[in-house]
């Protein structure tokens, strides 16, 4: 008979150590670490450095370039369009 071979998917916490969020999904990921979640129940938990409660494009806290003010310099710089 044939082995299973596919890893077991179970529930598990991903916890954003820097944004204090947690949430609960379905992952193959394993972890010594449980925590009690809101349902009563122990889960897995895996830190993660950033994710989407973090991460500066997704906060709207990225920082935007500033594409019009860097062609304004370029024309300044070597003479606009017009320059030959």
């Amino acid at each position: 008979m044939q082995q299973d071979k596919h890893p077991s998917y179970r529930p598990v916490v991903f916890r954003d150590r820097s944004a204090g969020y947690a949430f609960l999904t379905r992952s193959t990921a394993s972890s010594e670490q449980t925590i009690d979640w809101d349902d009563g129940n122990s889960y897995p938990v895996i830190d993660v450095e950033i994710s989407a409660e973090s991460h500066p494009f997704f906060t709207g806290k990225a920082r935007v370039v500033d594409s019009e003010g860097q062609v304004a310099k370029f024309e300044r710089r070597y003479g606009g369009e017009d320059a030959s």
